[in-house]
């Protein structure tokens, strides 16, 4: 039996520190990001530099509603869910669970992979906040899928926009509002800063993906599971061609 980390009450959020934002490291992170979008591990930098209190606060927004707290309870790890290959062949062919399985097969992603990265600048610590956010970083690429934006740069740039209209986390604006000034300085012009945009509202509208239980989402065909989280289209980011989109926040 795995033991069980203390239960922090939300009347006593001060019992949990708030780490003191670094600008200075998260802009120096985001100066190497936006050279090549591929360097995950910047984005995990920027992420511990900047968040502050949010991802605290969004485990005390979590306990606040029964479902919320009985995902709190079981504190489930998601990375072991999306990793488990074989269940996830045995779900429908339309379902959120094989949409996953297709997009991380065609990137050549894994949970793991982000793991791996997160754990050079982030503590894997045994406590709950620390369990929400692992909860949120192995998520991510559940979300691009369930909000159909790709992993080109434009794509990440969108996804970036909405994860911070979700999580209230800054590191994600800083990089978003990073990501829409480079933009200027792609090859072809296209609507890309409108689009960055148009992500964050899209995370405004939604439904709080926090709040969900991603095991019961992932058997869902991926329509029902995107109209039950409230997903809005993305016109502006559709419209520009799938090989622009790459161009987006151009390296160097």
């Amino acid at each position: 039996m795995t033991a069980q980390t203390p239960f922090i009450p939300a009347s006593q959020p001060q019992a949990l520190p708030i780490p003191k934002r670094e600008w200075g490291t998260a802009l120096a992170a985001l100066r190497k990001l936006l050279a090549d979008k591929d360097d995950t591990g910047e984005v995990f930098e920027i992420m511990r530099a900047l968040n502050g209190a949010s991802t605290r606060d969004g485990y005390l927004r979590l306990l606040g509603t029964a479902e919320g707290g009985r995902i709190a309870y079981e504190r489930a790890e998601v990375a072991p869910i999306l990793s488990d290959r074989a269940w996830l062949a045995t779900l429908p062919e339309n379902s959120l669970g094989a949409a996953y399985a297709r997009f991380t097969a065609a990137a050549s992603i894994t949970p793991e992979g982000l793991v791996e990265v997160s754990s050079r600048v982030m503590m894997d610590m045994h406590h709950p906040v620390a369990w929400f956010g692992r909860r949120t970083r192995d998520a991510h690429d559940l979300w691009h899928v369930l909000t159909g934006y790709g992993t080109d740069s434009l794509g990440e740039a969108c996804l970036v926009a909405f994860s911070y209209a979700q999580t209230r986390s800054l590191g994600w604006a800083f990089i978003a509002v990073g990501a829409a000034l480079k933009s200027r300085q792609a090859p072809e012009r296209h609507p890309y800063a409108q689009a960055i945009w148009e992500g964050f509202r899209r995370g405004r509208q939604a439904a709080w993906f926090a709040g969900h239980d991603y095991r019961a989402l992932l058997p869902l065909p991926l329509e029902d599971a995107r109209a039950r989280l409230g997903l809005t289209p993305a016109p502006v980011y559709a419209s520009i061609p799938a090989a622009a989109r790459g161009n987006a926040v151009p390296k160097g």
